[in-house]
């Protein structure tokens, strides 16, 4: 039977998981650098992105994200490993994003299908991501 605590912690680390998502979204790069410690290390070369700090990462981010009409970071399915003010998380991300297209022709998709692999540690502001990176499960380009 889980503690207390224990909800608390992962009911606080899921929502912090659906905040990145919003945040990656809505290219909301203040909200996206609180979500991480100030040592965090990201990793997003499985889709050809960088490895390095949460800067780098926005950075590569704000330059890449205005390519696409929209994004959507679907995140579910999450599993969680508590260890003290330690935890580990693995968690699905369904991730759509919409490349433009000259007016009436087909829409165009780009969907890229993973699993973020997340190291976060509890810190006086609460959960935060310590390390984070991706395993590629599918990208398919439709339209």
């Amino acid at each position: 039977m889980l503690t207390l605590r224990e909800m608390s912690d992962r009911m606080e680390i899921q929502d912090l998981l659906v905040r990145y998502a919003h945040a990656v979204d809505t290219r909301d790069w203040p909200l996206f650098r609180e979500l991480f410690t100030a040592d965090a290390v990201v990793d997003y070369t499985a889709f050809g992105g960088p490895a390095g700090s949460v800067e780098q990462v926005v950075a590569f981010l704000d330059s890449v994200l205005p390519l696409f009409t929209a994004t959507q970071h679907l995140v579910a399915n999450c599993s969680i490993e508590l260890d003290g003010d330690r935890a580990t998380a693995r968690t699905m991300c369904h991730n759509p994003m919409a490349l433009p297209t000259p007016a009436g022709t087909q829409p165009r998709l780009l969907m890229c299908g993973l699993w973020y692999r997340d190291t976060l540690r509890r810190t006086p502001a609460g959960w935060r991501l310590a390390e984070r990176a991706e395993d590629k499960a599918y990208q398919i380009a439709l339209g």
